[in-house]
């Protein structure tokens, strides 16, 4: 059973923690060249092999959300729809924490509007995301799917953020390795398009998208996002029985 319990934060440069409690969290799909070109093999509604105009956006709702170390918990109903080809996804991702009640953000002053970046994983059930009339609501929300941490780092520390590595290990082995600077929206170009659509509010969490090497999780694995200033997310991933 998950328990969903408050996560708590260090902030790099400082002893403080930071609660994540968000009101929200919005996520990009297809912000990668890479990973549009292999969309085709996760077989989702709406995504395919063209760049898109403007940013892909989705929820993930906050019950998604645990911390360093925290199970990522693959729920026993999914087993109820004998799926033929059951398939739960790592997604490494740069996670950004609004830092106050926002709306219009011009690009040239997002990052002023930026708490802190750390890491997430959108885990995704591929199978409910592909197949449910609704989109991919219901496949990108599911309790622990949305790990996060190890802390998080301020903008005037991470330095270039659109020039971080990022990884993702799949039992040790690298399976996702990309750069920031390959993201079709910038930082700068998302927090501008998604406040003009939403209002955002303080501790909300947006995920810039993932590089292309996703693939599949199951019981035992362990699954770590790596990003350049910021440091390791390391969980496991269990059934529930």
């Amino acid at each position: 059973m998950t328990t969903i319990a408050p996560i708590r934060l260090p902030v790099a440069g400082s002893d403080d923690t930071y609660t994540i409690a968000p009101t929200k969290i919005v996520a990009l799909g297809l912000n990668y060249r890479d990973h549009i070109a292999e969309s085709h093999s996760v077989n989702v509604q709406g995504f395919t092999g063209e760049v898109p105009a403007e940013p892909v956006l989705f929820p993930k709702t906050p019950n998604v959300l645990v911390g360093p170390g925290a199970d990522i918990v693959i729920p026993a109903f999914i087993r109820e729809y004998e799926f033929k080809d059951l398939r739960i996804d790592y997604e490494a991702e740069l996670a950004l924490i609004i830092k106050e009640r926002c709306k219009h953000v011009p690009a040239e002053e997002a990052l002023s509007h930026v708490l802190g970046f750390t890491c997430m994983n959108d885990i995704s059930q591929r199978n409910l995301q592909t197949n449910d009339r609704s989109g991919c609501f219901r496949g990108k929300s599911l309790d622990s799917f949305g790990p996060i941490g190890p802390r998080i780092v301020p903008p005037q520390r991470i330095g270039d953020p659109q020039d971080l590595d990022i990884a993702c290990r799949l039992n040790g082995r690298t399976v996702q390795q990309s750069n920031t600077r390959h993201m079709i929206f910038s930082i700068a170009e998302i927090v501008a398009f998604i406040s003009r659509n939403f209002t955002l509010m303080p501790g909300d969490i947006i995920l810039t998208g993932t590089p292309s090497g996703v693939g599949r999780l199951a019981h035992g694995d362990v699954v770590e996002v790596e990003i350049a200033g910021i440091g390791t997310l390391r969980n496991r991933v269990v059934e529930e029985r």
